[in-house]
Order: C-alpha cells, then sequence, then structure tokens
C-alpha cells in the first residue's frame, strides 16, 4: 500500500472527494495536522518517508533532499517555484500539476482586485468603519488602459472577462508570440462593440495590443501580473518599475510573491509613485510586513484559488496524479 502525505493547507475543507479518491484507491492518506502552511523543515520531517507528496506552495527542498522513499509530487495548482525540479530529475522523482482547474478562480479574483482598487471599494470600507464619510472617487475600468503581464492561461481569462467592460485598451506583455490569441480576444471585443451600439450605447471599441514591458508599464492605469516566479522574474517590479507607472496607476499581484518587490511598493505607495495596490501573494506568508501599515494597499490571503468549485477541483485533480501515477493511468505531467 503506498502512503501518501498531504502537506497543503487547507485540503478537502468543503468537500471529500480528493480523499475519497485515494482511500477508495487503496492508498493510506496522512494530512497536515498543523492547520497552517508547513515550514520547509516540517514538510520534510514528516513526508520523507512517504510514497508520494500532494503539495501546496511549501519550499520542498529539504524534503526532496532528505527522502528516500518519495516518487511523486502532486501540485495542488499550476506554481512549480517550490519545487525543484532539477533536483527532483537527479533523484528520479516525478512532478504533477493541476494547471487548468486554478484558471478561473484566480482570474475572477484578479478582476475583483482591479475594480477594487480602481474604485476604492476597501478603502471606503475601512473609512466608515473609522467613522469616515467622504465618497471617495475612482476610476471605471470602462475607458482605461489595462496591462497585463503574463498571457497564459490566467492572463487571457483575465483579458476575456475585462472585454466586457469596454476598456479603451488592454496591453499584452509576454515573452511568447500571441497574435493568434489577441486576434480572437479583438473579434470578441468587435462583438460586444455590436451589442452595445444595439443598445444605444456610444462607447468606444476595446482593442488587445501586445507590446513591451516599459510601454504596458508606462500606459496603463491597472496592471495585473500573471507569470511564474523564476530568477528572471524576481522582483521584476521594483522601484524603479515603478518610477515608470502613471500616478494614478494600480498594482495587482495574484500570482506569486516576489515578482513586485514588497519594500519598494512599500515606498512608492508611501510616496503615492501609484495610486493603490492589491496583493495577494507574499514572500513570506502569512504576512506581517510594513504594507500593513498603509491605507491605499488592499491584502488578501493568497486566496486566489479559494472558491469551493476550483479547491475541490484542484485538490481532486491533485489525487487523480497520484492514482494516475502509480496506477499506469493518466496524469498530468510537468514537463
Amino acid at each position: 500500500m503506498q502512503k501518501v502525505f498531504v502537506s497543503t493547507f487547507p485540503f478537502c475543507r468543503t468537500s471529500p472527494k480528493a480523499l475519497e479518491v485515494l482511500e477508495s484507491n487503496g492508498y493510506e492518506v496522512v494530512i497536515n495536522p498543523l492547520g497552517r502552511k508547513m515550514k520547509p523543515a516540517e514538510v520534510a520531517e514528516a513526508a520523507k518517508d512517504f510514497d508520494a507528496l500532494i503539495a501546496g506552495t511549501e519550499d520542498l527542498t529539504s524534503l526532496v533532499n532528505a527522502t528516500k522513499t518519495l516518487k511523486l509530487i502532486s501540485r495542488v495548482g499550476v506554481g512549480l517555484d517550490s519545487v525543484p525540479l532539477d533536483l527532483c530529475r537527479d533523484k528520479g522523482i516525478a512532478v504533477a500539476y493541476t494547471p487548468d482547474a486554478v484558471s478561473p478562480a484566480v482570474s475572477e479574483l484578479a478582476l475583483s482586485l482591479i475594480v477594487d482598487a480602481l474604485r476604492k471599494v476597501t478603502y471606503s470600507d475601512r473609512e466608515i468603519r473609522s467613522g469616515k464619510w467622504t465618497r471617495p472617487y475612482g476610476e471605471r475600468i470602462g475607458g482605461s488602459t489595462i496591462g497585463i503581464v503574463g498571457f497564459g492561461r490566467i492572463g487571457k481569462r483575465v483579458a476575456s472577462h475585462l472585454l466586457g467592460y469596454l476598456p479603451k485598451e488592454i496591453l499584452v506583455c509576454d515573452l511568447i508570440d500571441q497574435t493568434e490569441s489577441i486576434s480572437i480576444l479583438n473579434g470578441v471585443a468587435s462583438n460586444i462593440q455590436k451589442v452595445n451600439d444595439n443598445l444605444g450605447k456610444n462607447w468606444n471599441s476595446s482593442k488587445v495590443t501586445q507590446v513591451d514591458l516599459e510601454t504596458l508599464l508606462k500606459t496603463s492605469d491597472a496592471i495585473s501580473i500573471h507569470i511564474p516566479l523564476t530568477s528572471e522574474t524576481k522582483n521584476l517590479l521594483n522601484y524603479k518599475k515603478m518610477l515608470l507607472m502613471k500616478p494614478n496607476a494600480v498594482l495587482v499581484n495574484t500570482a506569486r510573491g516576489g515578482i513586485v518587490n514588497e519594500y519598494d511598493l512599500y515606498k512608492a505607495l508611501n510616496e503615492n509613485l501609484i495610486s493603490s495596490a492589491a496583493m495577494d501573494v507574499f514572500e513570506e506568508e502569512p504576512y506581517k510586513g510594513p504594507l500593513c501599515e498603509l491605507e491605499n494597499v488592499i491584502l488578501t490571503q493568497h486566496m486566489g484559488s479559494c472558491s469551493n468549485d476550483c479547491r475541490e477541483d484542484m485538490e481532486r485533480e491533485a489525487a487523480e496524479n497520484v492514482v494516475g501515477f502509480f496506477g499506469g493511468g493518466d496524469w498530468e505531467r510537468v514537463v
């Protein structure tokens, strides 16, 4: 009987399906007993004698170094910055992930944070709770220029959601030529414009354009980050880059902590170089850093994937990857 340790937290909070998949196929399952994100040393100690690990965003380097039995890491989610892929390859440990299940929830959260930051929703809530009532003005997505850094599964979904708001332009920055996807989205934008024309709405049509990062930073009213954390993207959005941004701009990161330099962001927000920011991810989680002192930043708890349906799908797919790997069936391989 293969043994599976589950380090990710939470797991099966609202649905038992992932656990049922494992147990019905004869796996012995032990779930993170700490009720929080595990530290690298804790994962290494707890999972070193198991055959498979179902992991969240925990740093797994210590575990991979320590284990002599682990054969599979099955990530709940898509990011792989916490998995030492080269070391896994050298030790013959396979890696799986769930790249599609997370996209709907993260893209919707990113969109909601763009709206929140532009319209000062959270800021207004804080004012009321402190006895104030200034009715702060904000900006609409309609007529604004929105920048999307990274145009993979999630970035494309964010763009498709945005089109219904009729932004002036959606700017895309990606290492890959996205001409085909952009052409499809511009066709959708044209059809949305026709619907609004029939309703008597005199709005300008939206346009999606691929640009370099500097152009995106200088031109966008809101910027949403959707790239992986790598050695190349670490601190990509630093103080120097933030100086390029418009004073009314908002910055949203639902991708990975470390892409936006948190101390540089604090400085930029404190100096009013940019209007506001929304951060769902941090270098150290739970986050307790200086951004907590500022009113013009929205902080959420790495909850991009935390819709009931997407968490259920991610956990179930991670469990199915374990069953497929050991049973000779289908599983979502990391290349």
